[in-house]
């Protein structure tokens, strides 16, 4: 199994690397985009973030920025009114995404084309929406990703949060693209057919991975989901160890309640309707973690190797396997990682990779509940970027 994941991992991260994505020429038609912003207690970021969202440079009479705000401050709601944006004020026992895009879309009309959903921190390039626009008219698609990357890289924990999501943005969505197999979402700087996405959030009851659940029912539907590799959205990375060990303990739980909920649905429909990317996204749910793996084949490695060199004694099934399933494992994550996070920051950030190990492994013994309430992952407003300058000065 491990040897079968490793093998095609490698194989996704070499195919993503050679094959460039080709960028769609701009489009002339425009669709109309209602974008979604829900803001959880995120006093400290909306209003920049709003601000931010109106400065795209597609026309703006064709989009819209929708603010749907939960637990804002009184102060907030009042400056929020007085920008050019909609807000929609929502309040719920138990707060989650899923409820608040889901109130956004029962009180707009239906005069969008497209919803594109942000994170409360989210800060787009100027040309986001009309790459994703042009994309979409290019291809007839109801589901697209963008392209997120790091808005702050300020802490070691940040800098190891940026890599992993390059890593995944390198095998997930841009080496399933390659191959023929829809793009992965994210959770935000997506967008989707306005009136298809309204229909399916209505049985879209997550309390964590929303996302998740969306991807899943989309592929169950025969439907792609595409990927514009050079549309950039800009992400608040954690900065510390407790939020990062909240966050991934959000994610494990969630990833286990879809593989319960979906696998066997999967599996399903690959016999009988052929649908790979429905049962690889469902799989996928299975996997351990990539940095649990990473940290289990190495320590396994060099386990094998000293037992095979002081005692002559060798790990089943052999050390020539567990050195080059690691040996796999590393080069396949090592040809991920963008030119750019090859310096002495990322050296220095690698010092805490053993601290990271030991928080995930922590958290599989923590998950019991964790999907059963919605942990919020705080946002700081430290880091307030320029996107703009953050494009022209080589984030590509």
């Amino acid at each position: 199994m491990y040897r079968f994941r490793l093998s095609m991992l490698l194989f996704l991260h070499w195919q993503a690397g050679w094959v460039k994505q080709k960028s769609t020429p701009s489009s002339s038609s425009y669709r109309r985009f209602a974008v979604f912003i829900p803001s959880y207690k995120e006093d400290e970021v909306i209003l920049n973030t709003a601000k931010e969202a109106l400065k795209q440079t597609y026309p703006t009479e064709y989009f819209d920025v929708v603010v749907i705000a939960d637990s804002l401050k009184p102060a907030s709601i009042e400056l929020l009114k007085a920008m050019p944006v909609k807000l929609v004020e929502v309040s719920f026992d138990l707060s989650t995404k899923a409820k608040s895009i889901n109130e956004a879309f029962n009180v707009l009309p239906e005069i969008y084309d497209y919803v594109l959903i942000l994170d409360a921190d989210n800060i787009m390039a100027p040309d986001f929406i009309d790459k994703l626009n042009s994309r979409l008219v290019y291809t007839g698609v109801k589901a697209i990703q963008g392209h997120r990357v790091a808005k702050n890289l300020n802490t070691k924990f940040a800098v190891l949060d940026a890599i992993s999501e390059e890593i995944n943005n390198h095998v997930y969505r841009k080496g399933h693209r390659v191959l023929g197999f829809s793009s992965g979402l994210i959770g935000s700087g997506m967008a989707f057919d306005y009136r298809y996405y309204k229909s399916l959030m209505k049985t879209n009851n997550a309390i964590g991975g929303f996302d998740k659940e969306s991807e899943l029912k989309i592929l169950r539907d025969g439907l792609e989901i595409e990927y514009v590799e050079d549309a950039y959205v800009y992400d608040e990375k954690v900065e510390n160890s407790e939020v990062f060990k909240n966050q991934r303990r959000r994610w494990i739980s969630a990833q286990l309640h879809y593989f319960r909920k979906y696998f066997l649905s999967g599996f399903y429909h690959l016999i009988t309707k052929g649908n790979y990317d429905f049962f690889d996204k469902a799989f996928q749910q299975f996997l351990l973690p990539r940095m649990l793996l990473l940290g289990f084949v190495v320590l396994m490695a060099f386990i094998s190797i000293c037992l095979n060199g002081v005692f002559v004694f060798d790990l089943f099934p052999g050390v020539y396997f567990w050195v080059g399933i690691a040996v796999l494992k590393c080069s396949s994550v090592f040809l991920s990682i963008p030119n750019k996070y090859y310096n002495k920051q990322t050296l220095n950030a690698a010092l805490e990779l053993p601290k990271v190990l030991i928080l995930m492994f922590l958290t599989l013994f923590r998950l019991k509940g964790a999907n059963k309430k919605f942990i919020h992952t705080p946002h700081s407003g430290s880091v307030i970027i320029n996107a703009e300058e953050e494009v022209e000065s080589g984030v590509k």
